[in-house]
């Protein structure tokens, strides 16, 4: 089983990017699928998540609005659109898969989650 982010990338605040995440070995539309986010001195922190195959979703109030997690199923890919990127959005992003897990979670920094990718640096400055 792997997940393979990209996308990340250096942006000036305001602008946007898209994370993508790749899985093998695995079927994405059988398992939640979180976004979590590690800036340096700080917790690991839930940012968006999407439940399979109800399509729950729920996001951290701090990108409510800004962020949004989608799936395609058939390439069994997932990705985060992120819009009005702000100096606090910098992290280091991970893409998650959690197995019989409805409603999907961002508690506990992710410890609900089986599988994990190697992350995605992204930098938000002028």
């Amino acid at each position: 089983v792997q997940l393979v982010e990209s996308g990340g990338g250096l942006v000036q605040p305001g602008g946007s990017l898209r994370l993508s995440c790749e899985a093998s070995g695995l079927r994405l539309s059988y398992f939640a699928i979180g976004w979590f986010r590690q800036a340096p001195g700080k917790e690991r922190e839930g940012v968006a998540c999407d439940s399979s195959p109800d399509g729950t979703e729920y996001y951290a109030g701090s990108v409510k609005g800004r962020f949004a997690i989608s799936r395609d199923n058939a390439k069994n890919m997932v990705y985060l659109q992120m819009n009005s990127l702000k100096s606090e959005d910098t992290a280091v992003y991970y893409c998650a898969a959690a197995v019989a897990l409805s409603p999907c979670t961002l508690s506990d920094g992710g410890s609900k989650y089986d599988y994990w990718g190697q992350g995605t640096q992204v930098t938000v400055s002028s």
